[in-house]
């Protein structure tokens, strides 16, 4: 793994699975909404084929998506999908098959949709990451047309990943709930490749990530998030003054650089803290903190709790699940 794979880093981080739950073949007219996710949870859809107008209304957001389409939202918002009309939705009709995912159906003769709907579960605290560091919503476009030079874009990937998913979706072949799981899973990376890639994020991770003066702090950062870093070593890195730096980091993230560090840090530990036979002590000192003290201290103003707390609550916690979506 490269240093600059800032990406891989978070990934081994924070623990992401994904789940395909329901496919969705409508004709219009239809509406689909969905209700706000747990706190661990990040929906997300992917349009086989056809088209879909995507609202959130927490962030007054609002899309038309077509064929090979992405929306993930890592905010959990509650939101809905529709095929535009403002007509009543016909009526829809579920059936689960043996690979445990919901097949909605209705009988519209209007313009067909092929939809592809999952979860994405984030093991905690790590959702504290997610939501303080993405936007509310992403929404990554697959389906343009490539040259053999960009064979290896995201988005490119992205249509194949989307092609395999549709397959397996398509039929009930042996392991095929565990592929479109694991495929799930791999798509929550690539969305977030190519998210980056496009660098149209304004602010947050991928903004900084795809910020060609900024990115070398970010790598630097996420390869070694337990080094004693400075703000002067940050901006060297970039090639900007301290306080260039700082401003520039800030107008993109929203948060200074110690505030990532720090957010890095207890994620870190609270990964370590599972481990009972590590003391808090070489916890501490494993994710860059020289006194217990003053890990202590940050661990309980970060997580609401002592690393002691968190070490017997993590050995006692239990998945949490959300209603699934509500068709009309």
């Amino acid at each position: 793994m490269s240093q600059a794979d800032w990406l891989s880093h978070l990934l081994q981080i924070i623990i992401v699975t994904g789940q395909l739950e329901v496919r969705c073949a409508y004709g219009a007219p239809w509406r689909i909404i969905w209700p706000r996710a747990a706190a661990n949870e990040i929906p997300y859809h992917v349009i086989v084929k056809g088209r879909a107008i995507f609202e959130d209304p927490d962030s007054r957001t609002v899309h038309e998506l077509g064929g090979g389409d992405i929306v993930l939202l890592p905010h959990g918002s509650a939101h809905m999908l529709h095929d535009g009309s403002g007509e009543t939705p016909i009526s829809t009709h579920e059936s689960t098959g043996s690979a445990g995912w919901m097949l909605s159906e209705n009988d519209g003769g209007g313009e067909q949709l092929d939809l592809l709907c999952g979860r994405f579960f984030v093991v905690p605290p790590h959702d504290r990451l997610v939501r303080n560091y993405l936007p509310p919503n992403l929404v990554v476009r697959a389906r343009e047309k490539h040259g053999e030079e960009d064979i290896s874009s995201a988005s490119r990937q992205l249509s194949g990943l989307v092609g395999l998913m549709r397959m397996e979706s398509a039929g009930d072949r042996a392991g095929g709930r565990a592929i479109l799981n694991a495929l799930s899973a791999v798509l929550f990376t690539l969305v977030l490749r190519a998210a980056a890639e496009a660098e149209k994020s304004t602010e947050g991770l991928l903004a900084l990530a795809g910020h060609p003066r900024l990115a070398p702090a970010i790598a630097a950062m996420f390869a070694d998030p337990a080094r004693p870093w400075k703000l002067p070593d940050l901006a060297d890195l970039c090639g900007m003054s301290r306080a260039t730096f700082m401003r520039h980091f800030q107008d993109k993230l929203g948060r200074s650089a110690l505030d990532l560090l720090t957010d890095l840090r207890t994620s870190m530990a609270a990964n370590e803290l599972k481990n009972p036979r590590i003391s808090t002590e070489a916890v501490a000192e494993t994710v860059g903190y020289q006194s217990v003290a003053a890990f202590r201290r940050v661990f309980a103003v970060k997580m609401g709790m002592t690393p002691g707390e968190w070490r017997r609550q993590a050995h006692n916690v239990e998945p949490s699940g959300s209603d699934r979506l509500t068709s009309e």
